[in-house]
């Protein structure tokens, strides 16, 4: 053998071609979210653009402090922060105040990534504990809603996005009523308008099959109020499949929620159509698409065995429409994903594939 011939190294399968950072991973998913903030804004006028912009930089600006405090490298640079400031804007309503949107900004950082090591190692999604957090503070402006698509949203705010800390609530319903006189003189199809969400016309059906007023078609484009991001379903899975394409998402999760939904809400659907809505319109409402694809499927709070992942999204949409149906809340999202966190690594311990060999049970 020739003294200068190059040495080959022979090594065992799997052979891992190539792995991307996380950086890369987090860059992507940033990208995958862009077209959901701007349909977002495009829907909701400068309020949203606003209200993504703080949530951002109140998430950046939190890591940063910590990162300082701890005396430890920034890690603002991997776009984590980046990522669970725009999935908490796309989660809240477009006319949140903006003092709101930075103090869920600031408490979903600290309190579910930073109090748990960093990246890596948060249990919960912190887009939805700084959600939860504002959600128990702040119930009735996260329960406010504004129309989608009202003349001068690119010239004026919605009056609530300014409302001062620790001041009253600016009411919006005047706002509200302008706007949707000002949607159905420009589309005089439209016989009414309500900035109400279709789940919470649902939820306030007492009875009757309130659903129905919001066409699928609707629901399924994105032409709806409701949270910044949530409307547009198609949007979302477009976006989603980008992820998916890339490997940088993992289908299933999503794919399960969809299935633990749907397969859920008709079942109730069955037994009684004039109470429970269709599977169809429980799927396509609120902010499920956007949950079971951009939150759910959060790589470290979520179950890493291949009949764990099923389980997990089967459990988040069983949740979510029992929380919707019988909860006091319409949307049950939010809580039934930081449930399925909860219960990731059981389900990952109980899930785990049988060695190559051996038996599924112990021996003595």
């Amino acid at each position: 053998m020739a003294e200068n011939a190059p040495l080959t190294e022979v090594r065992t399968s799997p052979h891992v071609r190539h792995t991307p950072s996380v950086d890369q991973i987090m860059r992507n998913v940033v990208y995958a979210l862009l077209p959901v903030a701007a349909y977002a804004v495009y829907q909701f006028g400068i309020s949203a653009l606003a209200l993504i912009l703080v949530t951002v930089l109140a998430c950046i600006g939190t890591e940063q402090l910590f990162c300082r405090l701890s005396n430890k490298p920034t890690t603002v640079g991997d776009f984590s922060a980046v990522i669970s400031g725009m999935l908490l804007a796309l989660t809240l309503p477009p006319g949140f105040p903006l003092w709101m949107a930075a103090v869920a900004g600031f408490v979903g950082i600290a309190l579910a990534k930073v109090m748990f090591g960093g990246i890596g190692l948060n249990v919960f999604n912190p887009a939805l504990v700084g959600r939860a957090f504002v959600q128990a503070a702040f119930p009735v402006a996260i329960t406010t809603w504004t129309p989608a698509f009202a003349p001068g949203r690119f010239t004026e705010f919605i009056p609530s996005t300014w409302t001062f800390p620790f001041a009253l609530p600016v009411s919006v319903s005047g706002w509200v009523k302008e706007a949707s006189l000002a949607i159905q003189q420009a589309s005089p199809g439209v016989d009414a308008f309500t900035g109400a969400t279709p789940l919470a016309l649902s939820k306030l059906g007492n009875g009757e099959v309130a659903h129905f007023v919001t066409d699928s078609m609707d629901l399924f484009m994105g032409t709806t109020a409701g949270s910044a991001g949530e409307t547009s379903a198609l949007l979302i899975l477009l976006c989603g499949g980008y992820l998916a394409v890339r490997r940088m998402m993992d289908w299933r999760i999503p794919a399960a929620v969809i299935l633990g939904t749907y397969v859920t809400a008709e079942i109730l659907h069955l037994v009684d159509p004039t109470v429970y809505p269709h599977p169809i319109f429980m799927v396509l409402a609120g902010g499920l698409m956007l949950g079971a694809v951009f939150m759910a499927s959060d790589m470290v709070a979520s179950p890493v065995t291949p009949a764990g992942v099923w389980v997990y999204g089967l459990l988040i949409g069983f949740l979510t429409v029992i929380i919707r149906l019988f909860g006091s809340l319409s949307e049950g999202v939010m809580y039934a994903i930081l449930f399925g966190n909860a219960a990731s690594p059981l389900i990952s311990a109980v899930t785990q594939p049988r060695v190559y060999g051996t038996s599924r049970k112990k021996k003595a």
